[in-house]
């Protein structure tokens, strides 16, 4: 079977679940305690400078998230800064369009594991979705997995705002199929960011073997929240802080559950929310 009748049969097969099955892969990993394990503390912004990196990596370190995600110039820093702490050392391949050759994230690939990463997260050429050319969608992811394979976890971000629906769930079952670790919505600098719909949707489209990342948008813990409810496993974002804080905007003004961050005894350092501690934490 070619590639193309395989991605409409798995395109009809996900809308078929997703119409019997609406709520299938929400509610995972919605226990506050560990919401900073899902976080991938981040800074991409083009004027990012050493300071802010370090400062960037003491969070990390700090809150004990997930992962510090960077562009692939400063992996070298981030990886000596982030030695023996638990906490990973990913960055963008790619990033932010997706339109360079697959030779060239490749080559960005292997020379940012080679100097530290253990995630990176490559953008799909979204301009052969567009296209239609699903080989070259399939080939650009594969040979970026396979370059990482062993090394690093690969997620794949898919700018789920730029593409509709039947195009998230296709690009989501080639991700799959080429091998990659994470599908993820968004660059957070295109059009959109994370939705839980896209989310939703993409962990209808992979299942509980891969992971899937929000990211873009997620700004407070009542999203954040959500999004992991909708089945994300892992949050993009720079506002970390503020997330295991309850802190950011969208906050519940009347409190909320402990996130077990580690910095609160009896009162939020921050001043801002009360805690709330339930019988789960």
């Amino acid at each position: 079977m070619d590639i193309e009748k395989l991605i409409a049969e798995i395109t009809d097969q996900v809308y078929n679940k997703v119409t019997s099955d609406v709520n299938a892969g929400a509610g995972q990993g919605q226990e506050g305690s560990d919401l900073a394990k899902y976080i991938d503390h981040t800074l991409l912004k083009a004027d990012a400078t050493k300071a802010q990196v370090i400062k960037l990596c003491e969070e990390a370190k700090e809150y004990k998230f997930a992962s510090v995600c960077v562009n692939s110039s400063y992996v070298p820093l981030v990886a000596e800064q982030l030695s023996a702490s638990g906490v990973k050392t990913c960055c963008v391949i790619g990033f932010p369009l997706g339109a360079a050759s697959t030779e060239a994230k490749v080559q960005e690939t292997i020379d940012s594991i080679k100097k530290g990463a253990d995630e990176v997260d490559m953008v799909i050429n979204i301009g052969a979705v567009k296209s239609k050319d699903w080989t070259l969608v399939k080939n650009d992811i594969e040979n970026v997995a396979l370059a990482a394979r062993g090394k690093a976890l690969v997620k794949v971000i898919i700018e789920a705002c730029l593409l509709t629906d039947e195009e998230k769930v296709k690009v989501c079952a080639i991700a799959k199929m080429a091998g990659a670790d994470f599908v993820k919505t968004s660059t957070g600098f295109s059009t959109g960011g994370a939705t839980v719909s896209d989310v939703k949707l993409m962990r209808q489209t992979v299942g509980e073997d891969m992971g899937v990342k929000a990211s873009g948008g997620v700004k407070d813990y009542k999203t954040a929240k959500a999004m992991i409810e909708a089945g994300a496993t892992r949050i993009g974002t720079s506002n970390g802080i503020s997330i295991v804080e309850g802190t950011g905007k969208g906050k519940d003004e009347t409190g909320h559950a402990c996130v077990g961050c580690g910095n609160c005894t009896k009162k939020c350092p921050s001043g801002r929310v009360d805690i709330v501690v339930t019988d789960k934490y």
